[in-house]
This record gives C-alpha cells, structure tokens and sequence, in this order.
C-alpha cells in the first residue's frame, strides 16, 4: 500500500497579512521620507529661529518656512548658511543630537539653524549701501529708507557709519535689532593676518542664501506672513556689480531733505 504524501501546513492567513501590512507601511513611510527629503532640498524647509537678531519681526523659537523656488531681492528676510566667522558674532541654533538631526534632514523637525543665520536682505549685487543721511537714514543707491515698520523700537538704522559698493555674485545683509546684530556692517571691519582690511567677508555670497522666509507658522499666535517692506519698492535699480566690494567706513556726504 503507498502512503499518501502529508500536506505541508499552511500558513495562517493571519500571519501573511500581517506581513503584507507591514511591508505597505514600510513602503509608505520610506516613501514619505522620500517624498519630504525632495520637498526640503528643492522648494521648502522650516527653521527654528535661533537668536534675537531679527527681533521683533522674528523672536526666539518661532517656527519659520523658507521657500527655495524664487530668487531673493531686496527687502526679504533670508536663512543662508555661515559664509565664515559670521556665527561668532551670535548665538548658533542648539545643535541636534544624530536622531533629531536625520528628522531635520528628511523634513519632519524643523532645523535647528545650527550652521545657519537669518537677516534681511538690504543689499543686492551692485548697490551702494551707506549709513547714514543727515535725518539718520540709512541709504540705498541714494534712497533713503523708511524702516519705521520693522526696525527694533529704540535702536538706530547702525551705530556706525560706512559707504559700500555689493560686489558681483553677492549679498549685503542686517538684522532687524540692530545692536543685537553680527551682521554685515560688523564684518566690514574684519582684518586679515597682516593686520590689513579683509571687508569682503561683509558681503554673502547668493549661492550661500538657502531662500527667503515666507510665513511664521509657529507658535500659532505669531502666524503671519513675511513680505518686502513698501519702503524698498522706491529704490532706484543696482548700478553695474564690481569684482571687488568698495568699503569706506565713513558716513556719505550730508544733503538736505
């Protein structure tokens, strides 16, 4: 007599459900990570801000988005990464440890702004910035501005004078609390090894600017979004960008009005 073969067991339909689930889940959220490293790199990412420089536009800890599909102009606050010794002028963001550093690189924290800063952006390539006319104002290619709707009440346009020229390929940036600020006014008057005048690291290079903060999302009482001040629309165009910045710390000469 021939034995009839066993039938193999076979498996639950419980267990190869739960496999499928699991391997769609996986799908999904490596996916997702996918899709949020794509969304980070090319068109928009969150920061935190990390310091009181753009008080009281920006305070400490408000969640800000920053496109990345647009040029900036003149007028817009902007995140761009340390160009070199910028971060010694003012606090850094706290810095991540590896688990919330890989959530801020696939999109799901906001980043931290470690190795970033954010200012507004005053200068393009070709102006000439200077402080500051006879009524204290600072200057753009002879425009005086109106910065009344965002300067830090109590503080000054700058507390030092200077006259720049913004050369090719790059930015001239402020923050809006200005006694609070490390930015391109106090980097005019870096020196080099030899004791001699290295200004340059004042102005920004664009390919260092990650993109120009749009909105405040967080905390929600702050919701609001970001745009150019009216008082930048009057500036008259850039005149032709040199290779190498002009600087003069001097203030330009007083004309009436």
């Amino acid at each position: 007599m021939t034995d009839t073969p066993t039938k193999t067991d076979a498996k639950p339909a419980h267990r190869s459900g739960f496999a499928a689930a699991a391997r769609e889940f996986v799908l999904i959220v490596v996916g997702a990570l996918i899709v949020s490293s794509i969304l980070r790199a090319f068109v928009g990412q969150m920061f935190i801000i990390p310091s009181e420089s753009m008080e009281n536009t920006l305070l400490v800890g408000d969640r800000v988005v920053v496109e990345k599909l647009t040029g900036v102009e003149r007028g817009d606050v902007v995140v761009f990464e340390d160009p070199g010794g910028w971060l010694g002028a003012e606090e850094s963001g706290q810095k991540r440890g590896s688990v919330g550093r890989f959530f801020e690189i696939v999109g799901l924290l906001p980043d931290s702004s470690h190795g970033h800063l954010i200012k507004r952006l005053i200068g393009m390539p070709g102006d000439k910035v200077a402080c500051c006319d006879s009524k204290g104002r600072l200057l753009v290619n002879g425009q005086p501005l109106d910065e009344t709707s965002y300067l830090y009440p109590g503080d000054a346009p700058s507390q030092m004078e200077f006259q720049v020229t913004v050369p090719a390929g790059r930015v001239f940036l402020m923050g809006d609390h200005r006694s609070a600020s490390g930015d391109s006014r106090v980097h005019l008057q870096d020196l080099d090894a030899n004791g001699g005048n290295q200004g340059d690291a004042a102005f920004v290079p664009l390919d260092k600017v990650t993109g120009r903060a749009i909105m405040i999302v967080w905390p929600a009482g702050r919701w609001g979004k970001l745009g150019v001040p009216d008082t930048f629309k009057s500036v008259p165009g850039a005149g032709p960008a040199p290779d190498k910045p002009s600087i003069s710390l001097t203030a330009p000469p007083k004309t009436a009005g």
